[in-house]
């Protein structure tokens, strides 16, 4: 009976969940601050939008970081803890006997 082979270490801890998170975390970083930034330094906004123009582009900054930010966040999270309640990676099959 021919062996299995076994998968290789980097394989498994690089399944792209840190770089969920990385860049997940630091978008939606960035557009809360795009948003500090205007509601403070940039002249703020009002209900028909910013007051400088500097204004208006970190407002669509803000508006374009912060949903694909949270999203990309929420999957690297959903993923951590799927990944984390399986048992995945080499301690996991370490354990089940692999």
């Amino acid at each position: 009976m021919p062996a299995i082979p076994r998968p290789d270490a980097t394989k498994l801890a690089d399944d792209g969940t840190r770089q969920l998170l990385q860049w997940g975390g630091s978008m939606v970083g960035i557009g809360l601050l795009c948003v500090v930034l205007l509601a403070t330094v940039l002249g703020g906004y009002t209900r028909t939008g910013a007051s400088t123009n500097a204004g208006w582009f970190a407002l669509i900054v803000a508006l374009m970081c912060l949903p694909f930010g949270l999203m990309l966040l929420t999957l690297g999270v959903a993923k951590w803890l799927k990944s984390r309640g399986q048992g995945s990676g080499i301690r996991g099959q370490q354990r089940s006997g692999r």
